[in-house]
């Protein structure tokens, strides 16, 4: 289904008198997006991707738009469901590109789409800016598509700072050495497993379960089970957030009790804190914030204001670093062409919401890479390049 959505900018014509003949351009840039709207990562998307795009075009929009060149150009939205699925993901793409003939492209949601979509956003010359892929195939895919940039770090990264947070736990003696693994079976979790075990090994943990289920398996009661009668200290899932919720829940239910319990995408949600309340004290997953930080604190209370909900803890930022880097990079370039937008990406550093960000070799290598629930906020326990909010802390019995 397409939806086309054009926020106005609501200017008085007092204020368009002032603002001179430049404010009155009736140029727009086309942006295109395809996520899914339905299918597995739906849920993922509608708190991640969706309403970032609708605070950037609004605070863009407001402000009269993007400068580029002497025009004042404001933003129109063309959008597509990819149905959570490549194939689709990738016609959309063709389609943006041939028949709306978008100006830009948000890059799509997840690793696996970005992955797949990539060939076809560089065969028209977009820049691909993902903000919800982690893969350690960044610096392949930099060199294969020179025009995508990689914002939310590697599988390596993420599974080094799960590792690194048991450590801590372990060094004080909240947890033991034997560990449940398990892994939802797609692009995403097969490289966090694959990434995790050498550095669970090296770390000296012992992996006295492990296993893996296809995306979108509804009954994870098993595999909890499983990993209960192997009677780990420390529980670690790789997974999305159908199954993040589904495999917490079962923790309850089957009274899975470990001092660390850290679960992949969507731990970071709103709506984990809200479905597990107080439960949800000390459950670790991928991400966090720097729930500290002036610009975060700003951005979380913008975003609220503008969507009406509140933002995940983890890619939400990040994605919303990724629309102002594209905007800050059209207005630097001074142009649309998007060969020379590419290269503006790659050759300037911009001021966003988690900081100050440069990719010279299409990579963000400062990320958050473990939250933790503490008192209805997620704040980040482990990270590489930037500030922390505490330290991991045993997690209490269900």
């Amino acid at each position: 289904m397409l939806r086309r959505t054009f926020i106005a900018l609501a200017a008085s014509a007092a204020t368009l008198a002032i603002a001179g003949s430049s404010a009155l351009a009736q140029d727009t840039i086309k942006i295109g997006a395809s996520a899914p709207k339905s299918g597995p990562l739906a849920g993922g998307a509608a708190v991640t991707h969706w309403p970032n795009i609708q605070l950037w075009m609004k605070e863009v929009n407001d402000a009269g738009g993007l400068k580029v060149g002497d025009k004042q150009m404001k933003l129109e939205l063309v959008e597509y469901d990819d149905k959570t699925n490549g194939e689709e993901a990738i016609k959309n793409i063709q389609r943006l590109a041939t028949v709306d003939k978008v100006d830009f492209l948000v890059a799509p949601y997840s690793t696996g789409l970005n992955i797949a979509a990539a060939p076809a956003i560089a065969k028209y010359g977009y820049p691909q800016i993902a903000t919800t892929a982690a893969t350690d195939g960044v610096k392949d895919f930099a060199g294969r598509w020179p025009n995508s940039f990689w914002m939310l770090g590697t599988s390596t990264q993420l599974a080094h700072g799960a590792v690194e947070a048991l450590k801590k736990l372990r060094d004080k003696g909240d947890i033991g050495n034997k560990v449940a693994v398990v892994n939802v079976a797609d692009a995403f979790g097969l490289e966090l497993i694959n990434a995790a075990k050498p550095q669970f090994a090296a770390a000296g943990f012992e992996i006295v379960y492990e296993t893996s289920y296809p995306l979108g398996t509804q009954d994870l009661a098993p595999v909890i089970s499983a990993a209960k009668a192997a009677s780990p200290d420390a529980f670690v899932a790789f997974s999305y957030p159908g199954d993040t919720f589904a495999l917490t829940e079962q923790a309850q239910v089957q009274g899975l009790n470990v001092g660390a319990f850290y679960t992949g995408v969507g731990t970071a949600f709103p709506a984990f804190a809200g479905r597990f309340k107080e439960a949800a004290n000390g459950v670790m997953g991928i991400g966090g914030a720097n729930v500290n930080d002036e610009k975060i604190k700003a951005y979380f209370a913008k975003a609220k204001e503008v969507t009406g909900s509140d933002p995940d803890y983890w890619a939400s930022a990040t994605t919303y670093a990724g629309l102002q880097i594209l905007g800050q990079a059209i207005e630097k370039a001074g142009t649309l062409d998007k060969a020379k937008v590419v290269e503006a990406i790659r050759s300037n550093t911009f001021d966003t919401v988690i900081g100050p960000i440069a990719m010279s070799d299409n990579i963000n290598h400062n990320v958050w890479t473990v939250g933790q629930w503490d008192g209805g906020v997620f704040k980040a326990v482990a990270a590489e390049g930037l500030e922390v909010a505490g330290d991991p802390v045993k997690k209490p019995a269900w």
